[in-house]
This record gives structure tokens, C-alpha cells and sequence, in this order.
């Protein structure tokens, strides 16, 4: 393990240091056994991950991590050179970059990794100071069968999670509300249960289509029944109209927006009243410059604010301060399924992996930006071209 420390700075130079260089790195962590993620139909036996290096003319360098910074290449000089803090200046060219190109958002955490570490405060203070802690649900991610599910969730409760979320993908959905009602059989009301149907959108290969509205009706009374705290993209991104209808016909919260790209898209999703839980992955859309517009939209509507975090650990990390540091949220998003999606393959370029603490809660430090170390070994390792 490789810690690369940061310099000392006085607080008088905060307010005077330039972007000199932006650091794209590419790799690959190769495991075996594969992991069967309940959304792909193809096994997984790789973990791809984008780092992101903004250098400073003071040494001090900001990192951050999420999606693969595609598109990104020829437009550093949009940055370099500029004030590191000019934080909505920066967002603003990677708005249009995404318009034009990529998602290159890991861009915008970055830079906050750096702001916090050249004003010496962690990002959850700077995007709000909220709090230092939010508590976390264990979001499985594979379709295991009813009984091993309910063992997952035991293990869960034991490791101190309050919450879980569980992936409908069988292929009927009657086989995922008997996967359901074995978690419920055995823990009973010890646990909050989640459901995510994964009816948002689709992998590159697949056509097969949503769920109808009418399906999505009597899925959400098997909920109900059940329980379930939320009923995770239930129609498809764009059906906003079912979306509100659906919310008008269930007492359950309904969820979706992880893969939803522009900002003005969760506007109107909030005005139209078709979401209780809004999720956007400040890694994936907007970073945490744009998100915070959506989290406080959300809040003025009374709406629940709490990202997806399907990226990596450093993406956990980012949308953890936003969270905290913001939002009222009941729970955080926390991907672990282990054996077959571990704290080792999903945080392998953190020097330490992101933990809950025994009462199943994300607790941030007081460490300036993000708080995490890039383990340089492992990154060296697992470059590739």
C-alpha cells in the first residue's frame, strides 16, 4: 500500500491556487469468481475505473472516480490555468462537455476534493455541514435464490445494516416476490427492505421491453403487503405520466432517476410530481456541484434526496459527503454483496475501503476534501493503455 501525502498550507493560501494539469488513468481489477449482477446478463470478471488527478500549482492534487471520463481527452486546457475554486465556472464547462460529449463528472469531484484539501475542511462541511454520518442500506446486487437471500439479509442485520435492498430480475416477477416474502419470513420487521425492479433502463444488448403500467400496479401491491419501504424504478426513465400515476395509486415511496443525465430532466420530474425518492449518482450526472441544485429542489418539495451509488468506492465516498453533508436522508445507498461484490473489488484504489460502523452507518471524517488516499500501488498494477 502506497499513501502519496499532501503538503502543508497555510489558510492564507487557499485563495491562490491554479490548475496545472489534468490526470486521467484508466484500470482494471480482474476477479474470479465472476459477479452476476442482477441488471447484466453477462457475468462480470472485471472492475473498470477512471482516476481523475487535478494538480495545483501549490502540489496540492484532488481525485475522484466514478464513470470512465469517455470523451474527456483534448479539453484540459478548459481548466488549466484557472482558479482550482472557481467551482461553478468549472461546472459549467463540464455541463457542456456532457452535452457534447461524455459524462465526465468524476472532473467536478475532483476539483472538490482539492477545494477542501487547499481550505483545509472536508467536502461535507463545504456543501453544507449538515452532518458527518449517514446511515447506510447494504444494496445487494445479485439474484440469489430465496433462502440464500434470507441468509444475506440475516448477515446483514448481524453486521449492523438497518436496511437492504433487493434486485427483481428473474424473469417473472412472481419468482422475485417469493425471493421477497423469504427475507420477510425470516427477519420480519427487523430490517427495512427496498426493491429495486430495474425497469428504468436497459445494458447495450438487451430489447426486451419495461414493464407496463399495469404490471408495475400489481407489482406494487405484493409490495405493499410486503412492507417494501421503496419501489425502485418501476416504469421506464421517460414514462414520467406513469410514474405520477403509479405514485397516485400506491402508498409506497416510488424511486428512479439514477440514469437520468441532465438536470433539467429532475426538474421536471420534481414539478410533475412523478417521484418521492430522487437518486442521481453525483458520479454519473452533474457531480457534486450540480447535485446540490437537485438535492435542494427536492428538499423544498419535500421530496427524499439519496443517490445511487453504483460507481466505486471513491463515487460511495463523494455522494456520502453530498448526502450528509446536505440531506435529511433516511438511508445511503451501500453496494455489498459479498463473497460475490466485496469492499476489495469495489474500493481496490482506495488505500482504506469505505466501512459502515457496527450501527450500519457511514461516519466521514474531518480529514480536508474527500478524506480518502489513492493507493498508487494497486493503480500501478492495474493501469491499463
Amino acid at each position: 500500500m502506497s499513501i502519496v501525502p499532501e503538503p502543508f498550507l497555510p489558510p492564507a493560501h487557499a485563495l491562490k491556487a491554479n490548475i496545472t494539469g489534468v490526470e486521467i488513468t484508466r484500470h482494471r481489477l480482474h476477479f474470479d469468481p465472476p459477479f452476476h449482477a442482477s441488471w447484466d446478463t453477462k457475468p462480470r470478471t472485471f472492475w473498470d475505473a477512471a482516476i481523475v488527478a487535478v494538480h495545483s500549482d501549490l502540489g496540492v492534487t484532488g481525485y475522484g472516480s466514478g464513470d470512465m471520463m469517455l470523451g474527456f481527452e483534448g479539453h484540459e486546457a478548459l481548466f488549466v490555468g484557472e482558479d482550482a475554486l472557481k467551482l461553478e465556472r468549472h461546472w459549467r464547462i463540464l455541463n457542456n462537455i456532457s452535452f457534447h460529449g461524455g459524462r465526465c463528472w468524476p472532473l467536478d469531484l475532483a476539483l472538490w476534493d482539492l477545494a477542501g484539501k487547499l481550505m483545509g475542511q472536508p467536502c461535507w462541511k463545504l456543501i453544507g455541514g449538515l452532518s458527518d454520518r449517514v446511515r447506510a442500506y447494504a444494496s445487494s446486487g445479485t439474484l440469489r435464490g430465496p433462502d440464500a437471500l434470507a441468509d444475506a439479509a440475516e448477515r446483514y442485520l448481524v453486521e449492523g445494516f438497518a436496511a437492504m435492498k433487493i434486485r427483481f430480475h428473474r424473469g417473472d416477477w412472481r419468482a422475485d416476490i417469493r425471493a421477497l416474502e423469504a427475507v420477510r419470513k425470516r427477519v420480519g420487521d427487523r430490517i427495512e427492505l427496498m426493491v429495486d425492479c430495474n425497469q428504468g433502463w436497459r445494458m447495450s444488448w438487451d430489447a426486451y421491453p419495461p414493464w407496463s403500467l399495469k404490471e408495475a400496479v400489481r407489482v406494487a401491491r405484493e409490495l405493499e403487503r410486503l412492507g417494501v419501504y421503496w419501489m425502485e424504478e418501476p416504469l421506464h426513465r421517460g414514462d414520467r405520466d406513469g410514474m405520477r400515476a403509479l405514485r397516485g395509486m400506491t402508498d409506497l415511496r416510488i424511486a428512479g432517476g439514477e440514469m437520468t443525465r441532465e438536470l433539467y430532466e429532475f426538474r421536471d420530474l420534481i414539478a410533475g410530481g412523478s417521484l418521492d425518492v430522487l437518486q442521481p449518482d453525483a458520479a454519473l450526472v452533474g457531480g457534486l456541484t450540480g447535485l446540490r441544485r437537485v438535492a435542494l429542489m427536492a428538499q423544498e418539495h419535500n421530496l427524499v434526496f439519496t443517490p445511487h451509488t453504483w460507481t466505486n468506492g471513491m463515487g460511495v465516498v463523494a455522494n456520502a459527503h453530498l448526502t450528509a453533508g446536505l440531506c435529511d436522508a433516511p438511508f445511503l445507498e451501500f453496494p455489498y454483496d459479498p463473497p460475490e461484490w466485496s469492499l476489495d473489488r469495489r474500493d481496490y484504489m482506495m488505500a482504506e475501503p469505505l466501512k459502515v460502523d457496527s450501527s450500519g452507518t457511514i461516519i466521514l471524517s474531518d480529514r480536508p476534501g474527500m478524506g480518502y488516499e489513492i493507493d498508487s500501488n494497486a493503480l500501478a498494477k492495474t493501469r491499463v493503455p
